[in-house]
């Protein structure tokens, strides 16, 4: 007896599992759960922020440029002769002397801008030119100028000072004399005295000034 192969239809029941999840329009059109979507929302949000830091970091630039620029007019460099090699040896003796000649007070100043600490030097000129104002309304002009330019904390140019003597700066601001920073200025001389004047000793600025300074004499 011969068997009978059927090559109907296959009744909806009978249907092998593989068939159905191959035709069944439902599973075709939904992806699957795992599927990341196409849209990187990690880094749209990079993107964002590093757009919003580049902002802040132009702003904050700007803000620099603006604080850096200086309420008082620079002081110009001393007009004096060219010092002598005698001059030049005695800068070494000591601080005092070094401070009293405009020459070497220019040169100092020539290696503390080297130091990025010139702000020093020029606040204690600022305070020098002061002590000779007479005039009321010229003194408080100049104090507050002064105050702004370096003793404010928010000031780039800020000289290192303590305590006590920013306390006695601040209760003399309502009636300032031209000796107001006499203390401060005391305190920066101090600074620069045991502090940049040994290295300016040893600095290449004041070397070659001695070396050029004897060739000059020995020529002559």
């Amino acid at each position: 007896m011969m068997d009978i192969l059927y090559t109907g239809p296959v009744p909806a029941d009978r249907e092998s599992p593989m068939t159905r999840s191959e035709t069944s329009p439902s599973r075709a059109q939904h992806p699957s759960p795992r599927q990341k979507p196409n849209t990187c929302c990690f880094c749209w949000c990079c993107c964002c922020s590093c757009s919003c830091l580049t902002v802040r970091s132009e702003d904050d630039k700007r803000g620099r440029r603006k604080a850096q620029e200086t309420k008082l007019e620079p002081f110009p460099c001393e007009p004096c002769p060219k010092p002598t090699i005698e001059e030049i040896k005695q800068w070494a003796q000591s601080f005092d002397k070094l401070m009293k000649n405009p020459a070497g007070r220019n040169k100092f100043r020539e290696f503390l801008r080297t130091e990025y600490s010139e702000e020093n030097m020029l606040f204690w000129l600022a305070c020098e030119d002061l002590k000779k104002e007479i005039n009321k309304s010229a003194i408080e002009e100049k104090t507050r100028l002064i105050y702004e330019d370096y003793i404010s904390i928010l000031s780039p140019k800020e000289v290192s000072l303590d305590s006590r003597v920013r306390e006695v700066i601040n209760r003399r601001l309502q009636d300032p004399t031209p000796h107001i920073f006499e203390d401060a200025q005391l305190q920066i001389y101090t600074l620069m005295h045991r502090d940049s004047y040994p290295r300016f000793l040893n600095s290449s600025v004041y070397r070659s000034l001695v070396q050029g300074g004897s060739r000059s004499s020995s020529e002559s």
